[in-house]
């Protein structure tokens, strides 16, 4: 058994990818989820089983949160949790794009305190614990000192919106995009991008590994109102996440609109 969280969550990854590829662009069956969830496949379905088998019995002490399980209360009595993605970019899995990945976190009093976020078509393996720096397949990583003027933001186009920001001015930084929000933010603790940002509602499980990923490569990663990210929430959404290198983070939450429609 691996002795520290860090450990147990590279070797589960490393699992969950094995279990993936075995049906990426295999023609997986695909369902849709009750209330315009969005779709499953039996890939997310077969990933969040192996997980959901090795890791409890691993820290039979913590709680579970998985996007592909059934939400407990139990887990609000627990001083550690795990919060799974079992695939994140499950869009971009059945369309046979490579952007997906597998977001492990372990939480503890609603901190992220290790993460391990996989791409096993990229061969990348994104890992980071508290205190402890972040890396890639093993290299230390950090984000960019880039500034606004000459930015590139990974964030979907409703986020530009003219209505979201101060005196409707869109920031004037190039704009990109991917798939998997556990990506997204791991690009940006890579330095590949500078920042990303969603104005909505974020459940836990696409943003608690990453959000690590981020602050222990560097940067600034908090809500669009620039408070800090809680996880193990009763309902676990946080309102929008913007992540970034600290003084351009701080130039993008000050031009927010206080509030915002939720693109």
């Amino acid at each position: 058994m691996p002795e520290t969280d860090l450990a147990l969550l590279i070797d589960a990854a490393e699992q969950a990818g094995d279990i993936a590829r075995s049906f990426f662009q295999n023609d997986p069956c695909i369902t849709d989820k009750p209330g315009g969830a969005g779709p499953v496949t039996e890939a997310d379905l077969a990933v969040n089983a192996r997980l959901e088998a090795i890791l409890p019995a691993a820290r039979p002490g913590y709680g579970w949160l998985s996007e592909e399980t059934e939400d407990s209360s139990a887990r609000l009595t627990t001083k550690r949790q795990f919060v799974i993605d079992p695939i994140d970019g499950t869009r971009a899995f059945i369309n046979g794009s490579k952007d997906w990945a597998h977001a492990l976190a372990v939480v503890e009093n609603g901190v992220a305190v290790a993460a391990a976020v996989h791409l096993p078509m990229h061969g990348m393996m994104f890992a980071a614990a508290i205190g402890e720096g972040a890396t890639l397949n093993g290299r230390s990583i950090s984000v960019t000192s880039a500034h606004m003027t000459t930015a590139t933001i990974l964030a979907s186009k409703p986020n530009y919106d003219p209505q979201l920001w101060k005196n409707g001015t869109v920031p004037e930084a190039k704009r990109a995009f991917r798939s998997s929000l556990a990506y997204r933010l791991c690009l940006v603790a890579q330095g590949a991008f500078d920042g990303m940002l969603t104005l909505r509602p974020s459940w836990e499980w696409d943003i608690a590994a990453g959000a690590l990923i981020v602050q222990e490569a560097g940067g600034t990663v908090t809500d669009q109102k620039a408070a800090p990210l809680r996880f193990n929430n009763p309902h676990p959404q946080v309102p929008g996440v913007v992540a970034s290198g600290p003084d351009l983070h701080r130039a993008l939450t000050t031009r927010l609109e206080p509030w915002n429609a939720n693109p």
